[in-house]
């Protein structure tokens, strides 16, 4: 891909998010694009209309080396995940209502939906601060560790991928279980998976053509 198909792919992941309700009028997403620098939305952008325009270039120590409007804030975020997990290629960041309303009462994520549960157990960083310098950014890091996902509390989520369409389709996958966990908890307790059942939902649900048909579907309704 050209630096313009990529920067492309990134904007269209975010505008995805937008419609979902993972990302709002805040929240980003990053791609790494070498060793050293990831492609970021800027700050003040409109989820909404984002075009390749409104992607910054920034290097993993945060600062900016491209772009004509300012990097979010939270780029620390990324450059703290990037730092330490060189096969993460793709970082998604944003304030998605299911999976914070968990993380507010303190009600743990649990698998209770075959693809939410790739991410389980996802650890949660236990501070709702906004993740804007080094030092928190290298706690989330490692509240992060090898895992695929994890929660901000009263905050948001992160998930990260060795490509864009894995961190994004992860990110739905963890709001869509954090959802019917939520829904089922107002009517019960709900079923929740075994470890035998959370690793043959894994053998077979951890694939790149079915994370590819998701993000498809979420491409096919974009405006």
């Amino acid at each position: 891909m050209s630096l313009t198909e990529v920067k492309q792919q990134l904007v269209d992941c975010i505008r995805m998010l937008e419609q979902s309700d993972i990302i709002d009028y805040n929240g980003h997403c990053s791609l790494r694009i070498d060793d050293d620098r990831f492609l970021i939305n800027t700050g003040s952008c409109q989820r909404s209309r984002l075009t390749v325009d409104d992607i910054c270039t920034v290097d993993l120590e945060a600062n900016q080396v491209e772009g004509k409007d300012n990097a979010p804030l939270e780029r620390h975020l990324h450059c703290g995940i990037y730092r330490v997990r060189p096969g993460v290629k793709a970082i998604v960041h944003g304030h998605p209502k299911w999976s914070t309303f968990l993380t507010m009462v303190g009600e743990a994520y649990k698998p209770v939906y075959a693809q939410g549960s790739l991410v389980y157990p996802v650890p949660l960083l236990d501070s709702p601060n906004s993740i804007n310098n080094r030092p928190i950014a290298d706690r989330l890091a490692a509240t992060l560790g090898d895992r695929p996902a994890a929660l901000l509390k009263s905050h948001g989520a992160v998930t990260v991928g060795k490509d864009i369409v894995e961190a994004f389709v992860l990110a739905n996958y963890m709001e869509e279980n954090a959802y019917r966990q939520y829904m089922a908890l107002q009517i019960g307790k709900p079923y929740v998976f075994t470890e035998e059942e959370v690793a043959l939902c894994r053998e077979k649900l951890w694939n790149p053509n079915l994370f590819k048909r998701t993000w498809d579907h979420f491409h096919a309704k974009l405006r």
